[in-house]
């Protein structure tokens, strides 16, 4: 059965504090209302439902069982409209401060710097949001984004933080095989070996035939696992690398990635991104001698 009208929220708080209680009068004072308030209330969603809801008793009431239906199915939906209110407070943290990135660049390279971050400011409720496809910041809740597929966008400030350069790698197992017969790791955009060729790597004298990945950081695992030959980002693989996981096949680097931030004009100016974007500027610029030191080695 449906109704063209629902039943106020007060009306509901009322009947299931006089359901619970077991009394109209300990209801209305509970909910700081007058007992011919409470009774209304109730009278008035007897009618809307077209049968009782109470045995009345003198100054005590009872449940009928319409009543007690109505009871459980009250004080669930309640219940559940407490909690998600509840909720709504990690939303107003007046510290809080949003970022989307990609679930590999989180998890190769910021994660691992992030207690860093924690360390100089603990006050600052960092929100890292992961995400396939970038975000539009108009439409978001979002205050920066990092992501090498981000262009400039409206109310926003646009900035290339690192050009990254890829690579060819494998564990040192794979490079033990014979060229002809490593699994070749296919990855997608830049991180296809048509890539590779068309900006001047060597040929390496791989299999068309292999395995594909879609994501940058499972690409990269897949290698770590002796799975077969990747071409990956330099910034995300450099750990890998310098622990002896991966080893490159070529002393080349092609043109890669850009990473870049994005940072909406509404949040630029607060205390928290403004502390973040100049952190994570250090890092970048850390990376970035690191690389071109490696790249005279």
């Amino acid at each position: 059965m449906m109704f063209k009208h629902w039943p106020p929220l007060n009306v509901l708080r009322g009947f299931e504090a006089a359901a619970r209680l077991g009394s109209f009068h300990q209801a209305a004072q509970e909910l700081h209302l007058t007992q011919s308030a409470i009774s209304q209330q109730i009278r008035s969603l007897e009618e809307l439902l077209g049968q009782p809801l109470f045995h009345r008793q003198g100054r005590s009431v009872a449940l009928t069982d319409a009543g007690q239906d109505l009871l459980a199915t009250t004080q669930n939906v309640l219940l559940q409209l407490a909690v998600g209110i509840q909720r709504l407070e990690q939303y107003r943290k007046p510290n809080q401060l949003v970022l989307n990135t990609t679930t590999a660049l989180a998890r190769l390279w910021l994660l691992p710097r992030l207690a860093d971050f924690h360390r100089q400011h603990p006050e600052i409720d960092l929100w890292l949001f992961t995400s396939d496809e970038a975000p539009n910041m108009a439409e978001q809740t979002i205050d920066l984004a990092l992501r090498s597929d981000i262009e400039a966008q409206a109310e926003c400030s646009h900035r290339t933080l690192l050009a990254d350069r890829l690579l060819p790698v494998a564990t040192p197992a794979v490079l033990t095989q014979p060229a002809a017969e490593r699994t070749t790791l296919h990855g997608e955009r830049e991180l296809d070996w048509h890539h590779w060729t068309l900006k001047g790597g060597e040929d390496l004298q791989l299999r068309t035939q292999g395995l594909n990945f879609s994501d940058p950081g499972l690409l990269q695992d897949a290698a770590s696992a002796g799975l077969g030959v990747a071409l990956v980002s330099e910034l995300l693989s450099r750990p890998a690398r310098q622990q002896g996981l991966l080893l490159p096949l070529s002393v080349h680097r092609v043109a890669g990635p850009r990473w870049s931030l994005l940072v909406h004009q509404e949040s630029e100016s607060s205390p928290q991104c403004r502390a973040f974007c100049h952190w994570l500027e250090q890092q970048f610029a850390e990376a970035t001698i690191a690389m071109d030191e490696e790249a005279t080695l």
